[in-house]
């Protein structure tokens, strides 16, 4: 049985941080944009259909879909130009994929050098067909990255007018923090799901909230395993999520975009679906609160044992 939303279903917005972008609270992943089949009029549609959700943050990097999911989303951007001004466009720098579309790229690797950031955000505002980034992310710690020197790149780009904010993705909190220390960071996006719960035992979440930023959340449904098959802990994790979907009458992964919000350090998590329906059913899970009990369920679910 399909799920029935209110017509009124709208996702609210947050700040990042003191100092950050107000974002929507669900942000769209166009990380698969390019499997989704769509023509750039459907691809157009897709995004009309997210903003009038409220969802006005899209969720890009620069090698999504080798290198072609920025364009793809550009391409449908530019049908209808007047719509970058009611969203928020974020994108990542910073790795280097094997490719045909980068000949020049001998081995995969990591380059956080100003020189590969500002050429980076070049081709993004291209490939958007936009003169500004909303936000940049640095998409991996990088064992040569020298935070001086990045943090001069940001500048640099920020005085510009090209990139509004930037932040991080998948940086330990110390590696958050000595970039955090020479250039105002406003997010870290990081992966987190009721299937890996490791930032919430390893600082990365009491680390965010102490200086007051808010993590982006990237693969929330833990790439769809929570609906496949697994083991026995992962069957048993569904079937805890499943009950409390079933007493509060709402959609199953509505509950898991809950139980996500409701961390104090306000994490904005993202989708990864061409489905607005799906899109749905992540801002559906803005409109209530997880009980403590609830939340703990799960969470001892997820862990496999009792909190001790």
């Amino acid at each position: 049985m399909s799920h029935v939303f209110p017509a009124s279903l709208q996702a609210p917005r947050s700040r990042l941080s003191s100092n950050g972008p107000e974002l929507s609270r669900i942000v769209a992943g166009m990380w698969r944009i390019g499997e989704w089949n769509m023509s750039a009029q459907q691809r157009l549609a897709f995004i009309e259909q997210c903003l009038a959700l409220g969802v006005t943050s899209f969720d890009h990097a620069d090698i999504y879909g080798d290198y072609s999911a920025e364009g793809l989303f550009g391409e449908a951007l530019a049908l209808q130009p007047g719509l970058r001004d009611k969203m928020e466009l974020v994108s990542k720098c910073g790795i280097k994929l094997l490719s045909p579309h980068r000949p020049g790229h001998a081995i995969q690797h990591y380059d956080t050098s100003a020189a590969h950031i500002t050429s980076s955000v070049e081709h993004t505002l291209r490939q958007l067909h936009t003169d500004r980034l909303d936000l940049l992310l640095i998409h991996r710690p990088d064992p040569l990255m020298d935070f001086d020197e990045i943090a001069g790149a940001f500048t640099q780009l920020q005085q510009a007018g090209k990139v509004l904010h930037f932040g991080v993705s998948n940086f330990s909190r110390h590696q958050f923090e000595c970039l955090h220390r020479r250039f105002p960071l406003v997010t870290n996006q990081v992966e987190f799901s009721p299937l890996h719960v490791t930032p919430l035992f390893d600082e990365t979440f009491d680390g965010l909230q102490d200086v007051g930023v808010a993590p982006m959340i990237w693969s929330p449904l833990a790439g769809g395993r929570l609906f496949q098959g697994g083991d026995a802990n992962v069957e048993n994790l569904r079937n805890v999520i499943k009950q409390i979907a079933d007493q509060l009458q709402r959609p199953f992964a509505s509950v898991v975009f809950a139980w996500i919000m409701q961390l104090p350090c306000r994490p904005l998590p993202l989708t990864g679906t061409g489905r607005i329906e799906a899109v749905g059913v992540a801002v559906e899970g803005t409109q209530f609160t997880l009980s403590r009990s609830d939340w703990f369920a799960i969470l001892r679910a997820a862990r496999g044992h009792e909190v001790a």
